[in-house]
């Protein structure tokens, strides 16, 4: 029996955890006492102006990381030149070296085993600076595309915290809390969740909106370790007293800069307020700009900052992108005949700007004989859920989604993603196309560019650069300010396909 298992708990726990294990037998990580918690806050770089009150709060372990001998054994030169390979960059005080292997982190057997069993050969670069970061117990901020591992990279450690922690007592809350953007994306969390907590019991729940409360308040009530739950939904429940965050000491918010987007910022604000000021907290995000870091400097302390590939937005270089000028009426005509070129039976994301223009082609493809569906914010959870399922199944392989499907959106095979209406951003564009080219596959992306549009050309055009497309002249000149080609500022149409058929190519 492990020395986490063995504390005192409740007999009439909700929780049944695993009583021969628990924690990899408490044998290769450390604990942190109450003294040297006080201690990382009171020396952390940005204390905010408030004075953190820790006195009467309940001490608990966060700090679980050994560094194995081989990682101990790495050189300094070494630890440089594997993350210049795997393009990592760090910040921080007393950084821990990034682990090689999954050996090299000391997760329990238990985790291990889930880890073998999903397939994984070696941790993504996320993971192998993100996993010592996290297990040390410091708040960390972690920029990553997605598709690079990132739930893994803090699920791991949370299941870890959790298994140090004192048994679950009737009326408690959760002890890890994962703020989410979109249901879609919090269902993908809580999947993964379950699939790598099952083998030591930790519960779960996923608390989002557009659906009955019941089930949720249920799951609540009867007590679950970690809590999934995007920001409205989770206020409700906590407004309705169906559960509280006193026992959260493990907070994670996946895709911030998604959440600010939206404008959740006031409801972060409400959920962090309740939670104990000395929690460990995870930021993760695809980019950094000024709004998240700004929230950052409030709600984090002394933490780690690893960034993957560079801070400036750049798309995956797997994916093949074309961009070609239309005029707005235009645009689905050149869907057609694009679909006419590419429909292979693979998967194809259509992505629109409004619900009623994605409701409008949805229509219109399926009167034309193609197995189109969509999914946006008005349809039910129930029918988000369905169209879902046909389209991963392949039952419907075209799919138009409004930016809902933009983020957290993990479709194996998407082998098309295509920009009808392009985004209000270029962190949208990236992420809109990011949707193919997930975990080391390759993808293409067919971006309809208008007049209306030309403001991005310019940054559109860094990204196309960086990632070694082909610029159009067309799109060049209008990076530069030149007036649109004559007529209604698109591409004369050249015959068959898209612009002609051959001119994505």
């Amino acid at each position: 029996m492990s020395r986490y298992d063995s504390r005192s708990a409740d007999p009439g726990s909700y929780r049944d955890r695993r009583t021969d294990s628990g924690f990899g037998g408490g044998s290769s990580y450390r604990s942190s006492s109450s003294s040297s918690i006080k201690r990382d806050y009171e020396g952390a770089s940005e204390v905010p102006q408030r004075k953190l009150d820790l006195d009467g709060l309940t001490p608990f372990e966060k700090n679980f990381y050994v560094e194995s001998p081989s990682v101990a054994a790495m050189s300094e030169s070494e630890v440089e030149e594997y993350r210049r390979r795997r393009e990592i960059t760090v910040e921080g005080k007393d950084v821990p070296k990034p682990v090689k292997a999954f050996q090299d982190v000391g997760f329990p057997d238990y985790v291990m085993q889930e880890i073998v069993k999903a397939g994984f050969t070696e941790p993504t670069p996320i993971q192998a600076q993100g996993w010592p970061m996290a297990l040390r117990g410091r708040d960390l901020i972690g920029i990553a595309e997605t598709g690079s591992g990132k739930t893994l990279a803090y699920l791991l450690p949370a299941i870890v915290h959790v298994n140090a922690q004192p048994f679950l007592a009737p009326g408690d809350g959760p002890i890890v809390l994962v703020l989410a953007p979109t249901r879609e994306l919090a269902v993908q969390i809580q999947q993964e969740a379950t699939k790598f907590g099952a083998s030591s019991r930790i519960k779960n729940t996923c608390i989002y909106g557009g659906v009955p409360k019941g089930p949720q308040v249920r799951d609540l009530q009867k007590g679950v370790e970690v809590v999934i739950a995007t920001p409205g939904r989770l206020i409700d429940m906590l407004e309705s007293h169906h559960t509280n965050l006193r026992r959260v000491t493990y907070l994670v918010l996946d895709e911030a800069d998604r959440m600010l987007d939206m404008g959740f910022e006031p409801q972060i604000r409400k959920i962090i307020n309740q939670i104990r000021p000395d929690r460990q907290t995870l930021y993760w995000s695809a980019t950094w700009p000024k709004e998240v870091e700004q929230l950052a400097r409030q709600f984090l302390y002394n933490a780690y900052k690893v960034i993957i590939g560079s801070a400036d937005l750049k798309a995956n270089h797997a994916i093949r992108q074309h961009v070609e000028i239309v005029s707005e009426n235009q645009k689905y005509n050149k869907l057609v005949k694009l679909l006419e070129d590419i429909m292979d039976g693979s998967r194809i994301l259509i992505f629109m700007d409004t619900k009623k223009g994605c409701d409008q082609v949805t229509r219109q493809l399926r009167m034309d004989g193609w197995p189109a569906l969509s999914i946006h914010g008005d349809k039910s959870q129930a029918e988000r859920d369905w169209v879902l399922s046909e389209f991963k199944a392949g039952k419907s392989p075209i799919m138009t989604a409004t930016d809902v499907a933009a983020r957290g959106l993990d479709v194996k095979d998407v082998k098309y993603v295509i920009n009808y209406d392009f985004p209000g951003s270029l962190e949208d564009y990236v992420h809109r196309i990011g949707r193919t080219g997930r975990a080391g596959a390759k993808g293409t992306a067919y971006t309809f560019f208008t007049v209306a549009n030309a403001r991005f050309a310019k940054e559109l055009i860094n990204i196309l650069e960086e990632a070694g497309q082909k610029v159009s002249p067309e799109l060049a000149a209008m990076g530069r300010g030149a007036p649109p080609p004559p007529g209604h500022g698109g591409f004369r149409d050249r015959g068959r396909g898209l612009g002609g058929g051959r001119s994505w190519n």
